[in-house]
C-alpha cells in the first residue's frame, strides 16, 4: 500500500502467453496489493498462465475490444476496493517497475490521472518504435493540446494510473470498446477537471509485443481527432457531446468482483 491506500495493477491481455511472466516478474509486490488480469478471449494460453502465476483472472466469453477489456478491468478493481489503479499492458513493452512511481504521484493527491510517456526524453526511438508511429504520435499529439488546451507530452500511452475518484466519476460505459477507448477515457478525465501528470517511460518494440496494423492506426488516429474536435464542441458550447455530460449515466456497473467473474 502507499500511503494507507491500496495499490491494483491491472492487465488488459489479448494472447499474451508469452510475455506475462516476464512482465509479472517486474511488479513492484512491496507496493501493488492486487493485480487483475482480464483475458479478451484469447487464442493462446494467457488464462491458464495468468492463474499459475495466482494473478486475478477473469477471462471473456468473446472478444469484448480493447476498451471493453478495460472496462471489465476498472469495474473489477473497484470491486476488489482499490484506491489507485495502474493500467499496465502485459506485453512486456512498458516497463513495469514504474508502478511505484506513478501510484506515488496519485497518492500524494499532487495527480488524479498519471501517464507514463514514451515521448518525455528518448525513449521512443530508441525503444524501436517505427518512425510513422513516432510522427504521428507527435502530430496527433500537438493538434490535440490545441484542442483541448493542454500540454501533454502524448495522449496514445497504454500506461495509466488512475485514482479511485476518477474511475467512479468517469462515464466509462459511453466510451468505445476499441482502441480509441484509450483516447476518449483521457479525454473525459480533462473534461472533468481532473489534475493529469506524466512520468518518463522507456519502451520496448519487439516481436512479441502486441501493437495495431497500419490500417488500424489509421482509423484511431482519426477517431482521436474526432475525439478532441468533439471535447473542444463541447467547451464551446457549440455541440454538446454526450461522451462529456455530467451525471451517474454511463458510469461502470458497480457490482462485486465475483458476479464479474461469473459475467466474464
Amino acid at each position: 500500500m502507499l500511503l494507507g491506500r491500496k495499490v491494483t495493477v491491472v492487465l488488459p491481455a489479448y494472447n499474451a502467453a508469452l510475455t506475462l511472466e516476464r512482465t509479472i516478474a517486474e511488479i513492484p509486490r512491496d507496493v501493488v496489493d492486487d493485480i487483475i488480469l482480464t483475458d479478451d478471449h484469447s487464442k493462446d494460453d494467457t488464462s491458464a498462465v495468468s492463474r499459475r502465476l495466482g494473478l486475478h483472472t477473469i477471462r471473456h466469453d468473446n472478444n469484448r475490444g480493447y476498451g471493453g477489456n478495460q472496462k471489465t478491468c476498472y469495474s473489477a478493481a473497484l470491486a476488489r476496493g482499490a484506491d489507485i489503479v495502474v493500467m499496465l499492458h502485459p506485453d512486456y513493452q512498458y516497463s513495469p517497475r514504474l508502478v511505484t512511481a506513478m501510484a506515488s504521484m496519485i497518492a500524494s493527491e499532487h495527480y488524479d490521472v498519471v501517464l507514463g510517456s514514451r515521448i518525455l526524453g528518448k525513449g521512443a526511438l530508441a525503444g524501436g518504435m517505427p518512425m510513422y508511429k513516432y510522427i504521428a504520435n507527435r502530430g496527433l499529439t500537438f493538434i490535440e493540446n490545441v484542442l483541448v488546451g493542454q500540454k501533454l507530452s502524448e495522449y496514445h500511452s497504454g500506461y495509466r494510473a488512475w485514482s479511485r475518484k476518477v474511475l467512479e466519476t468517469l462515464a466509462l460505459e459511453r466510451c468505445s470498446d476499441d482502441f480509441v477507448f484509450d483516447n476518449q477515457m483521457l479525454a473525459q478525465a480533462i473534461s472533468a477537471g481532473f489534475n493529469i501528470g506524466e512520468i518518463s517511460c522507456p519502451t520496448r518494440y519487439f516481436e512479441e509485443a502486441s501493437s495495431i496494423n497500419f490500417r488500424r492506426s489509421v482509423t484511431y488516429g482519426f477517431g482521436c481527432l474526432r475525439t478532441a474536435g468533439a471535447l473542444w464542441l463541447d467547451r464551446a458550447g457549440l455541440v454538446k457531446s454526450p461522451l462529456f455530460a455530467a451525471g451517474p449515466d454511463g458510469r461502470l456497473p458497480v457490482v462485486d468482483a465475483a458476479t464479474l467473474v461469473r459475467q466474464s
